[in-house]
C-alpha cells in the first residue's frame, strides 16, 4: 500500500486499488482500542436505471434500501448476531447515491472484518425471506409518512425536480416495493456490489497491509464487470413548484425551503463548489449571519433553524428549515438578503472568519471515526481526495460567493414545501 501524509492536518492515509477493482483505505489512529470499517457501495436509491452487460434495467423505486435490509442474511442465518458475538456493533445505511455497510469494535477485528466483507459481497435472497422484508419495510415507509420532517423534505424534493429520482422516497413506496423480486436484488448486487464500484474504509489501530491482504483473501483477485448507471436529461433550473402544503399532527407549522443549483461534477472542481455552497449558506442564513439575528428577533424562526449546501449524484441545493408560524415571509426574507449580499459582499473580515470557522469544524470533524470513514468513502466516489480540502478552502476567493448567491438565490429556483396543523 501507498502511504500519503498531510502535515497541515497531521494525518495520514493509506491506499491501494487491489486487483479485483477494490480501493482499500486506512487511515491509522495509533493506541486507540476503537476500530471501525466501512464498506461502501457507489449505488443509492436514485440508480435505478442501469446497463449490465449488454442489457438494459429499470428497477423499482426502493430496491437500494431493500438490498441492504436482505444483505444481512447468508444461507445459516443473520450475521448480526455472529458479529454481537464477537463483540461488534454492526450497522448499515442507504441514501440517495450510496449503500454503506460498517462495524465498529475494541477486539476480534480481523474476525469482524471478515464478516463484514463475506456477508455484503455473497447475496442470498429467497421467494419467503423477501416476502417477509416487505412487510418490514411497508412498516417503515408507513412510519416515514408519519414523520413531518422527512415529508416535508421529500415535498420539497417533488417540488424542486420534474425527472431526477431524489423525487422519490429513498424507501420506494408501498406500491414500488411490491414490484422487487429475489431476481432483481441478485441483478442488483451483480450490477454494483462489485470490488470496482466499491471502497473499504478502516479507520484504527490496525495494519494497513493486513487489512488488504483480507479484502483479497475474502474478495479474489478476478475484477467483475460494473453496471453503467444511466442519467435522465439534464433538469431545467427552475423549480416546477413554488410553494405546497400539506396538513399532519405537528405542533406548529414546519418547513424547508431550496434553492437549486447546478450539479457539482467530479474531483478537485466539485469539492470547491461544495466549499462555496457551505460558505454561501453560512453568510446568508448562518447562525453568524446579520439575517439570522433579525429573523430570530421576529420570532420566524427558533432554534430548529438550520440549512447548508447539499449534493447528491447529478444535483444540487441550498435548503434550510426549522419551525416557523410565517414560512412565505421567511423566504421572502431570504430572497431579500440574498440579493443583498450579492450586490454589496461580504467584507474581508468576515469572509476570512466564516473561512477559518468552516475549515476548524472539517479539521474538528477528523477527531470522529464516523465522519472520517464516511467522508473518505463519500469524496472517494467523487474522485477527489477528501484529506486535500484546507488547499481548496485556501483558494476561494469571496467574489464566488457572490456570484454563487447571485445565481442561486433567486425566485425561479426556489421552492418552498410547508406541513401545517390540522388544527
Amino acid at each position: 500500500m501507498t502511504e500519503y501524509q498531510y502535515p497541515k492536518l497531521g494525518e495520514r492515509i493509506w491506499k491501494e486499488v487491489l486487483p479485483n477493482g477494490l480501493t482499500v483505505a486506512v487511515v491509522p489512529r495509533p493506541g486507540f482500542s476503537r476500530k471501525l470499517a466501512y464498506f461502501v457501495t457507489d449505488f443509492g436509491s436514485i440508480h435505478t436505471d442501469f446497463e449490465l452487460e449488454g442489457k438494459t434495467y429499470c428497477v423499482p423505486a426502493g430496491i437500494a434500501h431493500y438490498l441492504e435490509h436482505k444483505m444481512f442474511d447468508l444461507p445459516r442465518g443473520d450475521v448480526s448476531a455472529e458479529l454481537a458475538e464477537l463483540g461488534a456493533s454492526v450497522n448499515a445505511f442507504t441514501s440517495y447515491d450510496m449503500t454503506a455497510y460498517y462495524f465498529s469494535c475494541t477486539e476480534n477485528f480481523e474476525d469482524c472484518l471478515r464478516l463484514l466483507l463475506e456477508f455484503v459481497s455473497v447475496p442470498y435472497f429467497t421467494e419467503e425471506s423477501v416476502e417477509k422484508e416487505r412487510g418490514i419495510i411497508d412498516q417503515e415507509i408507513g412510519m416515514n409518512l408519519d414523520a413531518s420532517e422527512s415529508v416535508v423534505f421529500e415535498k420539497l424534493m417533488e417540488g424542486m425536480y420534474r425527472r431526477h429520482n431524489i423525487r422519490i422516497p429513498i424507501l420506494g413506496t408501498s406500491e414500488t416495493i411490491r414490484e422487487i423480486t429475489p431476481e432483481l436484488l441478485y441483478i442488483c448486487h451483480r450490477a454494483f456490489y462489485t470490488p470496482g464500484n466499491m471502497i473499504l474504509c478502516v479507520v484504527g489501530d490496525v495494519e494497513p497491509e493486513r487489512v488488504a491482504a483480507l479484502a483479497l483473501e475474502q474478495l479474489g483477485s478476478q475484477p467483475r464487470p460494473v453496471g453503467k448507471k444511466l442519467r435522465k436529461a439534464p433538469e431545467e433550473m427552475t423549480c416546477p413548484v413554488f410553494s405546497q402544503e400539506a396538513k399532519m399532527e405537528v405542533a406548529m407549522p414546519t418547513f424547508q425551503l431550496g434553492f437549486k443549483c447546478e450539479p457539482i461534477g467530479m474531483g478537485e472542481a466539485a469539492i470547491r463548489q461544495e466549499i462555496i455552497g457551505d460558505l454561501a449558506a453560512e453568510a446568508l442564513f448562518g447562525e453568524s449571519s446579520e439575517l439570522y439575528l433579525r429573523l430570530y428577533e421576529q420570532g420566524l424562526i427558533d432554534s430548529s433553524f438550520g440549512g447548508g449546501f447539499e449534493t447528491v449524484d447529478g444535483c444540487a441545493m441550498l435548503t434550510c428549515g426549522g419551525d416557523s408560524h410565517d414560512p412565505a415571509a421567511l423566504r421572502d426574507a431570504i430572497l431579500e438578503q440574498g440579493a443583498a449580499l450579492a450586490d454589496r459582499g461580504i467584507s474581508e473580515a468576515d469572509f476570512r472568519r466564516m473561512k477559518r470557522s468552516a475549515l476548524g469544524r472539517r479539521i474538528r470533524d477528523l477527531d470522529s471515526f464516523d465522519s472520517t470513514c464516511f467522508r473518505v468513502c463519500a469524496y472517494h466516489f467523487s474522485d477527489f481526495d477528501y484529506f486535500d480540502f484546507p488547499a481548496v478552502y485556501e483558494s476561494v476567493r469571496e467574489d464566488e460567493i457572490r456570484q454563487f448567491l447571485k445565481k442561486t438565490v433567486t425566485q425561479e429556483r426556489c421552492a418552498l414545501s410547508v406541513i401545517r396543523p390540522l388544527k
